[in-house]
């Protein structure tokens, strides 16, 4: 039980402070692929809206007794976001950037649904909610591992240079670990442990990764956008792992 609150206070900790980030900066860095939503008629309105509506969420999330009206608040906004790179995936369909983008968005969603399934007092209707966050989850996990091989180079660069043997390493590494874990979770093998050790990994990159960004370009708004997201999906992977 403990950890599955812990896992849902990550969660809405992350999603404020995403919600925070995105009404400070009104910028792409920031937004990222949800910055289409600017495009939309009266864009600017509606994401600001979304965004506060995203605070709220999180913050409810962390108390106990709102969890069930949190979670689907953050559904709905999670499948908004996720939505909204459809365009981009019809426009440049070639370009595997607008995939990633689309189950980064849906992993949250996927985490949103799970806090919904541990609300349900029905053990059967739980289960298959709980199923569908779970099989969800493991789709975006091979969403993961493609886009580290297609973007091989891009990821090593991230890996700091300091540990041993070398980026190169770490890169196929992890690659494999996602790999092995999202076949763990759609075959419902092991699938628990996977997802805690996924979220576990997913938690050392953003330690290892996006906390010395923070430290080297703290005016990037890059970075505060890509540590609140890694931990938004670090949450959704745990939440989905602590599912009963």
């Amino acid at each position: 039980m403990k950890a599955a609150l812990y896992a849902r206070t990550l969660f809405g900790a992350s999603a404020a402070l995403f919600g925070v980030l995105a009404l400070m900066w009104h910028d792409p860095d920031t937004w990222q692929s949800v910055s289409r939503i600017w495009r939309l008629p009266a864009g600017a309105l509606f994401g600001e809206a979304l965004m506060v509506a995203l605070i709220a969420g999180g913050v409810m999330l962390m108390i106990p007794r709102a969890a069930r009206p949190a979670s689907i608040l953050l559904g709905v906004i999670y499948a908004i976001f996720s939505l909204l790179c459809i365009p981009g995936i019809l426009k440049a369909p070639a370009v595997y950037v607008e995939y990633g983008s689309f189950f980064e968005q849906f992993s949250l969603l996927c985490g949103a649904v799970a806090v919904y399934a541990s609300t349900q007092t029905n053990a059967a209707r739980a289960a298959s909610v709980g199923r569908v966050a779970r099989i969800g989850l493991g789709l975006c996990t091979v969403s993961f591992t493609l886009a580290q091989i297609f973007y091989l180079k891009f990821t090593a660069s991230l890996v700091p240079t300091w540990l041993p043997p070398n980026q190169i390493f770490w890169t196929i590494l992890t690659t494999i670990a996602f790999g092995l874990a999202a076949i763990a979770i759609l075959i419902n093998l092991r699938a628990r442990l996977a997802m805690r050790l996924l979220a576990l990994m997913l938690g050392l990159f953003g330690l290892l990764v996006w906390v010395p960004q923070l430290v080297a370009q703290p005016r990037a708004h890059g970075n505060w956008s890509e540590f609140a997201l890694n931990y938004l999906i670090t949450a959704a992977v745990w939440v989905v792992a602590e599912l009963r």
